[in-house]
């Protein structure tokens, strides 16, 4: 058996996880049904790939106001959360580990998917990106700017919801403030233009954050709370890295240590940003001389890669997305370092067990 850092243990704030491989949040659109609830298909799913250190599950809506993509389970009901404990049960009977992102799109949305409202957004500015519909992939519409009664009320969907996960089973729960949706809409200058005290300055633009966070530490248990973040992010999603970025980045994982997270999740530049001055070239080097807990790192990772990350002490954990995807079995390859599946792209977003649950593992 191969002794590499990958597969050590690691106490996740007391929670005992089996390795240092995590399985990224990742949108599969699998709950096609009345009520975006989630199936013992996706049960099936997330247990089959229990052998990671931690999964994550794709995000999940904290209300109906945060939907942006179609056919993702929610836990905002009552329905929501019985259909989550199907996988939360299934994964620990496995012996694994799960945490479930709590997700709200903000501008990333559009009217057909709010019955033919705006979405809610920091401000009108449209992301201009292409939302996926019941009837196919549509461009993005200037949203409805918040109102503050609206973010009040958006504050207190992410506590509830962070309640249900804990109520489904969940062994805790990730706030989705990266890759341009409703969070990252509000920390961003070029999609937050508010005057009022959300927006301008960059303890303001990161108000909501910590709103959210204060509120979840007065009703669960804030150990087992994480936040995903992507400074670096540009061109992509509606967002623009400005003058202020790092200053921006560097003021909300200073006041992170405060809290006592379970991890901060971050992910390394999705484009070259190394001709913008105002970007973190390397996000886990840059951040892990600022934060104090644990780290964990995303982007196009391999076993090496990761491997060295680790070693090098820049992270603790590794996240994998379309790696776990193809291979619900990818610890044990990565442990004798067999051949990987081949992902099949066309149904990443499809209904069914094609592409999701039948993706061969070693013994088959």
């Amino acid at each position: 058996m191969e002794k590499s850092i990958i597969f050590e243990p690691y106490s996740l704030r007391g929670l005992a996880l089996s390795n240092r491989l995590v399985m990224a949040p990742m949108t599969r659109s699998r709950a096609n049904n009345e009520g975006n609830v989630a199936t013992e298909l996706i049960a099936e799913y997330y247990a089959q790939r229990a052998t990671a250190g931690l999964i994550i599950t794709e995000g999940t809506f904290v209300n109906e106001e945060a939907i942006g993509v179609v056919n993702v389970p929610g836990i905002y009901t009552d329905e929501q959360v019985k259909g989550w404990k199907l996988t939360t049960e299934a994964v620990h009977q496995k012996g694994g580990k799960i945490f479930a992102q709590l997700w709200h799109t903000g501008a990333y949305s559009h009217p057909d998917l709010h019955n033919g409202e705006k979405p809610l957004a920091p401000s009108d500015v449209n992301p201009e990106q292409q939302v996926f519909t019941m009837e196919g992939f549509k461009l993005s519409e200037s949203p409805k700017p918040m109102s503050i009664t609206d973010i009040k009320r958006t504050v207190n969907d992410f506590r509830e919801a962070a309640i249900n996960a804990f109520e489904a089973g969940f062994d805790g729960v990730e706030l989705h403030g990266a890759n341009g949706y409703l969070l990252q809409q509000f920390f961003s200058k070029n999609t937050n233009l508010r005057t009022d005290e959300y927006g301008g300055s960059v303890e303001n633009r990161a108000r909501i954050l910590f709103e959210i966070l204060d509120e979840l530490k007065q009703s669960v248990d804030i150990k087992k709370v994480a936040v995903r973040l992507n400074p670096s992010l540009n061109g992509i999603m509606g967002i623009l890295v400005d003058d202020e970025t790092i200053a921006l980045y560097d003021y909300i994982v200073n006041r992170l240590n405060d809290y006592g997270l379970a991890y901060l999740h971050l992910i390394e530049p999705f484009t070259d940003v190394s001709a913008i001055p105002d970007a973190v070239q390397e996000v886990a080097k840059h951040f892990r001389q600022i934060y104090k807990g644990t780290i964990m790192i995303n982007r196009g990772f391999n076993k090496e890669t990761a491997t060295k990350v680790l070693n090098d002490g820049d992270a603790d954990l590794v996240s994998f997305g379309v790696p776990f995807l193809a291979n619900p079995d990818l610890v044990e390859r990565f442990r004798i370092n067999a051949a990987l599946n081949v992902p099949d792209q066309t149904t990443f977003y499809t209904p069914g067990a094609k592409g999701y649950t039948d993706y061969p593992t070693l013994n088959k």
